[in-house]
């Protein structure tokens, strides 16, 4: 399989069409298998995937350093092609408790040391707040990383769940390549005024949640359960009547991914891809077979008629449940 590309904004990188979403790999869904991650991310490079995203508190630094033992035992022609996108900024206490943000330009060069250093790396190709510092007006922020990029620190500038209104201001400071966002067949509040505005200013999306961390995947039963450690134990669309109403549109999306011979996290991925050139998104595969079921969505080619049947299965707004619990809905600029 040759992998297609696609470029991140006007000023950003080019980069696989799909990327791969590290998170999941450092205990955020539950238990993940060390080896079994650096061989998925080992699996990503060899396909031709090239852009590699996580955060530095994903695992406190646990998947950073996770992805630099997978960059530095893969050979180095993929090495050499990798890319890696870091959100920054969160606080967390020692038992996984969510503080708030630090996006002050001081803290903002402190959090990008920390990060090159786990990472193994001379410079950090994507760097963004992982959310709005409400403390902290975006262009400081943005002003931060821009002389980080002057020192080469860092290759280019991207956003994280802000509105439109953020988008612009931070625009208005220094070039921004991407913006990162939960954007998915059941999470489409995006399209609204955020794409609109991502598109006239020229930046890309780099979508996350593209299965909507496995509800829309096809492989959520009715009344499973998840650990504790895993923050779907916690999420609005995975309790109760929500996720019972939500399978629903799953077996909705299931009968159109049959009739296409296709799975249904391949057919929900490759509606994504559908929605536009300058969105790439993120799959969270922590194992080399779901890597391999999201890679196919790379062959599904939907023409009008299948889109049509998807939308009318899915509806926007269809979902139960917001996509966060309530304090996190609260930090999210983007949902304003």
């Amino acid at each position: 399989m040759t992998m297609r590309t696609r470029n991140l904004g006007t000023t950003g990188p080019q980069v696989s069409a799909l990327g791969l979403g590290c998170m999941g790999m450092s205990g955020m869904y539950g238990e993940a298998d060390r080896a079994e991650s650096i061989a998925t991310i080992h699996a990503a490079l060899e396909a031709g995937v090239t852009l590699l995203d996580t955060g530095d508190f994903y695992g406190m630094g646990h998947n950073e350093l996770l992805i630099a033992e997978a960059l530095r035992t893969a050979p180095a022609a993929l090495r050499e092609n990798a890319l890696t996108s870091v959100k920054f900024g969160a606080h967390r206490a020692p038992d996984g408790e969510w503080l708030g943000y630090d996006a002050r330009p001081a803290a903002v060069k402190t959090w990008a040391a920390y990060s090159l250093q786990r990472l193994g790396v001379d410079h950090i190709d994507v760097y963004r707040p992982a959310r709005l510092d409400p403390n902290v007006p975006i262009e400081e922020t943005v002003g931060a990383i821009a002389e980080l990029v002057e020192k080469g620190y860092v290759r280019h500038i991207g956003l994280s769940e802000v509105g439109a209104e953020t988008i612009r201001r931070a625009a208005a400071t220094a070039p921004i390549a991407d913006l990162q966002i939960e954007y998915a067949l059941i999470s489409r509040g995006p399209e609204r005024e955020i794409l609109p505005t991502l598109r006239e200013l020229g930046i890309s999306v780099t979508a996350y949640g593209v299965l909507s961390r496995g509800l829309i995947s096809g492989h959520v039963t009715p009344g499973q359960g998840f650990a504790a450690n895993d923050f779907r134990a916690h999420t609005p669309r995975f309790q109760g009547d929500n996720l019972q109403h939500n399978l629903t549109l799953v077996e909705s999306l299931r009968k159109i991914a049959e009739q296409k011979g296709v799975s249904v996290a391949q057919i929900a991925i490759a509606w994504v891809l559908s929605r536009g050139e300058d969105i790439v998104p993120l799959v969270g595969a922590k194992t080399r077979e779901r890597l391999g079921e999201a890679l196919g969505a790379l062959d599904v080619t939907l023409d009008a008629a299948d889109l049509a049947a998807i939308e009318a299965a899915v509806p926007a707004d269809a979902a139960a449940g917001e996509r966060y619990a309530p304090a996190q809905m609260a930090m999210l600029d983007s949902e304003r």
